[in-house]
């Protein structure tokens, strides 16, 4: 028994395998319950018992011998097969995590959804506009006092070649290359000359809405702003409007909703007044419509239009304006289940 010991070693020292099938038929060959070494066991019980510890000892050594000219056999034929992808393919995957959605852009995307169901489509146009778009055709005169409102990035003079300060650039477009009805809303970025604060920043977005048919009311726009009001912050919320001014609008008006956070009672939030200023609103002005080409005798329409990021403060909490635009990852990953 010793002499058929002796042979599987010098057989076992002189295997080779070309692949890692290979390396595995070697080993039930030699390690399996049938195998050539577990048929020397199955002959040990025959063995006499003076020279059970010699023979013993040796089927042993064997077993462990051949464990690990096999094992190194399968490892080298495994790192030669994954050497061609650069990376070794037995190593456990790391998981990748995903990003989220910023609060602007979850922010955008209900309100959006919300006008949607009122059959409102999207439009966009360029950041980059001419005077006439972003002033002239919405009722601004040369030195009419409400261009000193809105401080502009102007990119070149004569003509005036400027960053639209509001999104009602679009709603121009439209009512230019759009016959009536119309029915709009807006979003995009706006840019203004302002001092950046936690309250403030030169740029921000906007969501606008613009509603033109024959017979619209006053009463269409309060309705519109109040399913608004009822789907974004809650069955219970309440608008009120307040008289306001907006050259291209008139009537004109202040929109707040009552606070969400106090329930209307009074908080840090609100100033202790119950109520949230979120946009303005009006009538189109008859000039806007005469401006575009659309015979303001016949139809009338409303416009209003609110700051996303006001919106997301209230929603979220927020209470520094600068931390959308900072791309801080431990402020991201708080939205992760808001969307």
């Amino acid at each position: 028994m010793l002499e058929r010991i002796k042979e599987l070693k010098k057989e076992i020292e002189e295997i080779v395998a070309n692949s890692v099938e290979e390396a595995e038929g070697l080993r039930i060959k030699y390690l399996s319950k049938k195998g050539e070494i577990s048929k020397l066991f199955e002959e040990f019980r025959n063995v006499s018992a003076d020279q059970k510890k010699e023979i013993g000892q040796a089927v042993n050594t064997l077993k462990e011998f051949a464990q690990e000219k096999i094992n190194l056999l399968r490892e080298g034929l495994q790192e030669q097969e994954t050497k061609g992808y650069g990376i070794d393919l037995t190593l456990p995957g790391e998981s990748m995590k995903l990003g989220t959605r910023h609060p602007i852009s979850i922010v955008k995307n209900e309100i959006l959804e919300i006008f949607k169901r009122l059959g409102f489509v999207v439009s966009e146009g360029p950041e980059i506009e001419d005077d006439w778009h972003v002033f002239g055709a919405l009722n601004f005169a040369d030195d009419h006092p409400a261009r000193d409102m809105q401080d502009t990035f102007f990119i070149q003079r004569d003509p005036d070649i400027l960053l639209r300060t509001h999104t009602s650039s679009v709603q121009v477009h439209d009512m230019e290359t759009k016959k009536p009805p119309i029915r709009t809303v807006t979003f995009g970025r706006v840019f203004r000359n302002e001092a950046i604060s936690y309250r403030a920043h030169c740029m921000f977005h906007q969501i606008e809405g613009l509603y033109i048919d024959e017979n619209v009311s006053f009463a269409d726009l309060k309705q519109t702003l109040i399913y608004f009001a009822k789907e974004f912050f809650g069955e219970n919320a309440e608008i009120r409007m307040r008289p306001s001014y907006f050259p291209f609008t008139e009537p004109s008006a202040e929109v707040d909703v009552s606070c969400s956070i106090c329930g209307g009672k009074g908080c840090n939030v609100c100033k202790n007044t119950g109520w949230l200023e979120i946009l303005g609103c009006g009538m189109v002005d008859p000039h806007v419509f005469e401006a575009s080409g659309i015979d303001s005798k016949k139809y009338t329409g409303f416009a209003f239009g609110l700051g996303i990021e006001r919106i997301a403060m209230l929603k979220f909490g927020i209470n520094d304006l600068r931390l959308y635009f900072e791309n801080d990852v431990r402020f991201l990953q708080q939205f992760e289940s808001a969307h």
